[in-house]
């Protein structure tokens, strides 16, 4: 894959599905937003379909409950994000994802 450039058009955190994760990354969230894991798992996850992990929520629009409505779109917990969201494009896509990606065109 070229280079991919993110303009922080926020479209990879509309998409629906699951957020996945880690203990890790619970705990670094958590910490950041000056709150236990529990609290934080309690308030901003939930168990996955397969019952084998824990997912970010959604806000009331399916969105990631983390992306800021900016210009250009911010995510709360940037700097601590998932592997998931850090992997975007290179590592998982969705189908189409080139044409609602603002950042897609460039590859």
């Amino acid at each position: 894959m070229a280079e991919f450039r993110c303009r922080r058009c926020g479209n990879c955190c509309r998409w629906p599905g699951h957020v996945h994760v880690t203990d890790r990354e619970v705990d670094a969230i958590a910490a950041m937003l000056g709150m236990s894991p529990e609290d934080f798992i309690e308030k901003y996850t939930r168990l996955t379909e397969d019952r084998r992990g824990l997912s970010l929520i959604e806000n009331e629009l399916g969105h990631c409950i983390f992306l800021e409505n900016t210009e250009p779109a911010t995510c709360r917990i940037d700097e601590n994000k998932p592997q998931q969201c850090r992997d975007f494009p290179a590592r998982w896509n969705f189908p189409g994802w080139e044409k609602e990606c603002a950042g897609g065109g460039e590859m």
